[in-house]
């Protein structure tokens, strides 16, 4: 069973930065999209950032504090979350689409507060 393996989420306080991570294997990092979505309680998941190497998309609340890396010798993307809002605060799924399936990370907790 492929796994994506998320780690960096945490507590910050409004402001601050984080950086999440997201290891997948070998055999399916390569020239795939992989990307960040978030949910927040209550609300619906929504895609942070979309990245197939090529061409990266953020989602409008994000646009200009979060920007999404990936380190192909590591199997490895980042997502570097900047000016951290409160309205931040979600679970963050770590997303890769292949051609034949898509993957999701088990989630990890961003809380943003004072």
């Amino acid at each position: 069973q492929v796994q994506l393996v998320e780690s960096g989420g945490g507590s910050v306080q409004p402001g601050g930065s984080l950086r999440l991570s997201c290891a997948a294997p070998r055999s399916i990092f390569s020239n795939n999209i992989m990307g960040w979505y978030r949910q927040a309680p209550g609300k619906e998941r929504e895609v942070a950032t979309i990245t197939s190497g090529r061409t990266t998309t953020y989602g409008d609340s994000v646009k200009g504090r979060f920007t999404i890396s990936r380190d192909n010798a590591k199997n490895t993307v980042y997502l570097q979350m900047n000016s951290l809002k409160p309205e931040d605060t979600a679970v963050y799924y770590c997303y890769l689409k292949t051609s034949l399936s898509e993957y999701w990370g088990q989630g990890t907790q961003v809380t943003v507060s004072s």
